[in-house]
């Protein structure tokens, strides 16, 4: 079978490089894919929301099973026109994609069928944003309504930084026609926890449990990125809050979706909040998180195809998907300067890591005297192990094996979870 990987980054890496290992897997191909996985792969340079170049190199190449993986061509039908050709694929409609795409949507649906979330409201003009944020209390959330690179979240501790927050999407339209509408929500505390799943539009099957860290440094301090680490499983994901998670929130938003004649397939990611008043969506994914994706599915026992295929079928009901009881940790080498400017093309250092360390490509480029970087979030170093303590110090150390200049990366990656589990 010959299958199709969408997208370039280190989750890509990390899909692609598990379906590689999959022996029915004749030839794999990743669009447009980076530097690291032309080890296992063929890259091929059509962009990833160049939809008629990926339908037409989908049709030439006799593409068996496809995986759209970013978020952009999710939502604008990438699925369906792949879909319409009468290939395979693993990744949700345009209309179901709008989970992620509108916050406003996600948000709507939320309400209307009683799954929990923070209170909010939706704003259509940069005025009566302001006028709100004026009449609120502080702390708030200031979100954009559509994609925004995982960076279009503010959390404002006063009116000042509300108003500013507002006046960067609506007005200077820091993230395009993404912040020409708003979403302004309650503030709410309490760890924050990450659940990919697996669904067919009727099962859902959570993975591992995960807890990203947004911030650029050690603290929750600076401006939101991508992604700096994860760590999995999550401690504060107890078995009693994974058990409401399911009845409260992940069977009732594959059920709304469904109602609403939206049916989602594919990976929905479940960004939470284990609040004192139990756990709330923060957010919506259409697909795997990034850097999630890499450490979770390292610990995945069964056949990732399988599932996805399952996933696109209808029978996940009747697919085994199980993970070890080990854990991960990734920690995210960037460009000096992410997730503002930064200079690319500088050459990496890169040695092979150790056993039971995997490091990923998520921003190189190959050339004729090695890598070099391309992009702000470079490589992940990514440990497994058989205590969050060992995956997290065996990933630090095996950082050693890479290096370029400017190479920067959050010393704190799992202290959180790590404080937490020595305090029981």
């Amino acid at each position: 079978m010959n299958i199709m990987v969408i997208g370039g980054g280190g989750r890509e890496y990390g899909i692609a490089k598990k379906l590689s290992e999959d022996p029915r897997c004749e030839k794999l191909y990743v669009l447009p894919g980076n530097g690291g996985m032309e080890e296992f792969a063929e890259c091929v340079n059509i962009r990833a929301t160049d939809l008629d170049g990926v339908c037409e190199f989908a049709s030439k190449h006799d593409i068996g099973f496809a995986v759209v993986t970013p978020d952009d061509p999710l939502a604008m039908g990438m699925a369906d026109r792949l879909r319409a050709l009468h290939i395979p694929c693993f990744g949700p409609s345009k209309a179901a994609a709008r989970i992620e795409s509108s916050k406003i949507f996600s948000k709507k649906l939320m309400e209307k069928y009683g799954i929990p979330t923070a209170r909010a409201v939706s704003l259509d003009s940069l005025e009566s944003a302001l006028e709100y944020v004026n009449g609120a209390e502080p702390p708030m959330v200031v979100k954009a309504d559509g994609l925004a690179l995982g960076k279009g979240v503010f959390i404002c501790r006063t009116k000042c930084e509300a108003e500013a927050a507002v006046r960067e999407l609506m007005e200077n339209r820091l993230f395009g026609e993404s912040g020409a509408r708003v979403l302004i929500e309650e503030f709410l505390e309490g760890p924050e926890v990450s659940v990919l799943s697996f669904t067919d539009g009727k099962t859902v099957v959570p993975m591992v449990s995960s807890m990203d860290h947004k911030t650029v440094f050690e603290g929750g301090k600076g401006p939101n990125t991508g992604g700096m680490g994860v760590i999995a499983p999550n401690p504060f994901y107890t078995e009693r809050i994974a058990a409401e998670c399911m009845e409260r929130i992940f069977i009732p938003t594959v059920r709304a979706m469904e109602k609403e004649g939206c049916p989602f397939t594919g990976c929905l990611y479940f960004g939470l909040m284990i609040t004192k008043d139990g756990p709330k969506v923060i957010e919506y994914n259409c697909r795997f998180g990034d850097p999630e994706a890499q450490t979770v599915l390292p610990l995945m026992e069964t056949n990732l195809l399988d599932a996805m295929r399952a996933c696109e079928n209808g029978d996940l009901d009747k697919t085994s998907v199980r993970f070890s009881d080990k854990c991960a940790a990734n920690v995210v080498l960037t460009s000096g300067g992410y997730p503002g400017k930064y200079e690319k093309g500088l050459p990496i250092e890169l040695k092979a890591p150790d056993k039971g360390t995997m490091i990923v490509h998520a921003g190189t480029k190959r050339t004729a005297n090695g890598y070099v970087t391309a992009g702000g979030r470079v490589l992940n170093v990514i440990s497994v192990a058989d205590t969050l303590s060992e995956a997290v110090s065996k990933a630090y150390e095996q950082t050693s094996r890479v290096s370029f200049p400017g190479m920067f990366m959050r010393r704190d990656i799992g202290k959180t979870a790590l404080d937490h589990i020595n305090a029981r």
